[in-house]
């Protein structure tokens, strides 16, 4: 078929070509696709008689063509939605929303609720028996025998009360939401189990039953998850002692094996300035890197420096170490990069005192640098990153089943409690998961206190990311095998659930890896894996993930939007099956190894190598896809239903896996000192003495920008100093001026003193104040912007790809041509 009509014009408007009088639409076809043959990117040849050279994109035009086709067939579907379905389907959801919210005012929403669970929360047997009666609903939910209208109209009911819990108190809210999706999901389960197994062959039986053991893993992780997430427990600051000499003292350490200095220095000089007596706290330098330069900056900046004979047992072999060299009472670890606010101490040692018991409390992990996907699709501070739900809510939700566990930084653990359980665990790679186990199988109790009082550098590259996550998955699989949660004395039922969701949980390489490649099978080789029809499944099966994600998306979207978890489970999935799987079958294997930090990106590129995986599978699903669309069309037209669910599904794939791919083009990072937004007051003291006030925008350890009404008297490169407050204190920094715009200036420090660098540390990343309000985006969530954002970035990564399939393609060329005249009068 040729094309014609507006789509072939455009195509020709888009390259200036203009059409030859009497050319057939074949003709002009054939001339279009011979400039996009013999011209890859800056290559130019003549495309008609007498014209000029032009330089084509064909990338660009391929895409073009392929964006007005889609415009082409998705206009009937637009004036459809636009003029005959928008207006009533809002208009329902408008009355659903406002019928719910009559209902939900006139039960009480507030007060009543909140008072039956803290009822119920107080009395053990009362909350017992509402869950022997939600059980008891759940099974018999689970196994009625319903058709296929008393099905839907079962989900259609699930979804009004949905979003009529959805307006209640939060805790109440989501509890309903849980027991709702709990409902849908046992009614999929117990059909997946008694109705859809009765497969033909061997082939179809052993494939269908790992697809039904990855989808029973995804229902554990999602049940434990609600249980590890039911009741957050949004813990707050407890004050210190009015009387310092009832303080304790505290020994900070600061762990380092090869991070450059520059990394090292600010953590050091913020450690120096915590609010904290002087004679009660005490700042090591845990120096494995054995390093005459390190020893002579503690020196310099008044610390103390531990360096130990040999490097055993990596991280977790020099804290303990540093442990015999020391004796205050408490120790407050930061990785070398974590920059420790001047509140710290203050924030989080009252709980020590408030419960004996106490042995450990954790704050988050805060990164003010962009960890690889933020950096790669350049949405720094616009949503939450990979690490927020775990330190947002999880952890939180821990801290209600005294489950919160060490995370190897930001942290403060009692000496004696941790000497009784022989230090720092050194069995295996997460040492820090491990050692808060064996606190609480000795009965000790744990807090979380979730308020970011230190920040530090995310990793860097996608290949560092995925190295650091390799080590999490090992160790996490080495606990499981070697000190099982679920077998371990000293545990609670609900610390042992705790604790196994979080090893569990780097166990989903191979379920992921299932879900990417299964449509496969019944495309290539028309292998059945549900004994159903398609509308059979879809009543089941997309019931319980839509409402999974619903929930997931109204408890989660403040910490995660809807399907990234499909894509960081994706970019990882590949790296993380074999070291998991060879941990479990043998958990001495594998090695503590160092997240680098600090490093530069002078020029974006594709990480093919890190890209293979995904580069594999979107190739099978794309060739799925395609005989999927032969299935379609031509060879399974009697099962129409079957192949589209199965095309659906690779479409997925192929979005999440498009993502995936572009995130592995590493973008640009040329800065070595992370600049950080925030608004501050500022002054600049001109060699005059002529003081003019100001705010930051942003700063870094190397300087500042400035926002400044009046900027008539600053010059370019002149010479000032910068005024910044430290509480009621004021301090001057020698700078230069290195940006003067109407309203903004940048300047750069110069000739700063050691004393100077902490107290700029401790004036801009040690301030209290550092991270309140660091999301910028506070927008609620909403799964289906979550799965739009999620296909954008899908798109992108194709784009991405596609650019380096032309340049590989443009140097191949270039190396066949080699010397030829054709290729030298092309390169003109």
């Amino acid at each position: 078929m040729t094309p014609r009509g507006p789509l072939l014009s455009r195509i020709e408007r888009w390259l200036d070509l203009q059409p030859w009088p009497g050319m057939s639409p074949a003709g002009r076809v054939r001339r279009l696709l011979l400039a996009l043959w013999l011209r890859p990117g800056s290559l130019a040849m003549p495309v008609q008689p007498g014209s000029a050279r032009t330089k084509v994109r064909w990338p660009g035009l391929l895409f073009t063509m392929v964006m007005h086709a889609v415009a082409d067939v998705a206009r009937p579907l637009t004036w459809l939605w636009n003029w005959g379905l928008k207006q009533p389907v809002r208009g329902l959801r408008a009355g659903l929303d406002e019928a719910t919210a009559r209902i939900a005012a006139r039960l009480g929403r507030g007060r009543r609720l909140e008072g039956a669970l803290n009822l119920m929360d107080r009395t053990p047997w009362l909350g017992f028996a509402v869950g022997l009666v939600a059980v008891v609903t759940l099974a018999f939910t689970a196994q009625a025998s319903l058709s296929l209208v008393g099905q839907w109209v079962f989900i259609a009911v699930v979804y009004v009360l949905a979003m009529l819990f959805k307006r209640f108190p939060q805790r109440f809210a989501h509890l309903c939401l849980m027991a709702l999706t709990l409902l849908v999901l046992g009614r999929y389960v117990f059909w997946r189990f008694t109705s859809s197994m009765d497969l033909n062959s061997g082939v179809e039986m052993f494939l269908g039953s790992v697809l039904l053991a990855s989808e029973a893993y995804t229902w554990l992780i999602l049940i434990l998850g609600f249980i590890q997430t039911a009741w957050p427990m949004r813990r707050k600051p407890v004050p210190m002692d009015v009387d310092f000499a009832n303080w304790p003292t505290v020994d900070v350490f600061i762990p380092t094996y090869n991070e450059p200095l520059s990394v090292v220095r600010p953590t050091v000089y913020a450690a120096q300035g915590l609010d904290w007596p002087r004679h009660k706290i005490n700042v090591y330098i845990l120096d494995d890197g054995h390093r005459p330069a390190f020893e002579e900056f503690a020196r310099q900046a008044g610390v103390e420096y531990i360096s130990r004979p040999d490097n055993s047992h990596a991280k977790a072999g020099n804290i303990n170490y540093a442990l015999q060299h020391t004796d205050g009472q408490y120790i407050a670890i930061f990785d070398c990069d974590h920059i420790p606010t001047r509140s710290f101490l203050q924030t989080s040692m009252g709980w020590f005192r408030k419960d004996p018991q106490l042995a450990l409390i954790q704050t988050p992990h805060h990164f003010f640098s962009a960890d690889p996907f933020e950096r790669n699709f350049n949405f720094f501070r616009q949503m939450p990153n990979e690490g927020s739900l775990f330190y947002g809510l999880i952890q939180d939700g821990n801290d209600f089943w005294n489950a919160s566990f060490f995370c190897g930084s930001c942290a403060i653990i009692e000496r004696q409690a941790l000497l009784r359980v022989g230090g720092i665990a050194v069995e295996t790679v997460t040492e820090d998961a491990h050692t808060a186990l064996k606190l609480h199988a000795l009965g000790y109790r744990s807090a979380y206190l979730n308020n970011i009082q230190a920040a530090g550098l995310a990793t860097e590259t996608l290949a560092g990311h995925i190295g650091q996550r390799i080590r999490w998955a090992r160790g996490m699989a080495q606990i499981f095998r070697l000190d099982n949660p679920l077998l371990k004395k000293g545990l609670s039922v609900f610390q042992r659930i705790c604790y196994s969701n979080a090893m569990l949980h780097f166990f989903y390489g191979i379920p992921r890896l299932v879900f990417l490649l299964m449509p496969m099978a019944y495309l290539f080789f028309e292998y059945h894996l549900i004994n159903a029809a398609a509308l059979t499944i879809l009543s089941y099966a997309l019931p319980q993930l839509i409402m999974a994600s619903y929930t997931n998306s109204v408890m989660q979207g403040k910490y995660r939007r809807s399907f990234w978890s499909e894509v960081y489970e994706t970019v990882l999935s590949y790296y993380i099956v074999l070291p998991t799987t060879l941990a479990f079958i043998n958990p001495r294997l594998g090695k503590f190894n160092v997240t680098a930090k600090g490093g530069l990106i002078d020029e974006s590129y594709f990480d093919a190598n890190i890209a293979r995986p995904y580069l594999v599978l979107l190739l099978l699903n794309l060739l799925g896809f395609v005989t999927g669309l032969g299935r379609l069309f031509w060879f399974n037209t009697h099962e129409t239903g079957t192949v589209l669910m199965n095309l659906l599904w690779c479409t997925f794939n192929l979005a999440i896996l498009g993502a995936a791919v572009g995130v592995a083009t590493e973008s640009v990072q040329k800065h070595v000192h992370h600049r950080v937004r925030m608004l501050m007051p500022a002054f600049l003291r001109l060699p005059g003495g002529y003081t003019i006030s100001c705010h930051t925008e942003e700063y870094s350890a190397a300087g500042l920008t400035l926002a400044v009404n009046d900027t008539q008297r600053l010059g370019l490169h002149s010479d000032v100093q910068v005024g910044l407050h430290r509480g009621d204190r004021e301090f001057l920094f020698p700078a230069k001026l290195s940006l003067c715009e109407t309203d903004r200036v940048e300047v750069q420090f110069t000739n700063l003193s050691p004393q100077q660098e902490a107290q700029l540390i401790q004036c801009t990343f040690g301030r209290a104040d550092a991270w309140l309000n660091w999301q910028e985006d506070e927008r609620r969530d909403r799964a289906l912007g979550g799965l739009k954002d999620v296909l954008s970035k899908g798109w992108i990564g194709y784009e991405r790809l596609f650019v380096w399939l032309r340049d590989i393609g443009r140097s191949v060329a270039r190396r066949a041509l080699g010397h030829s005249d054709t290729a030298a009068r092309w390169e003109q």
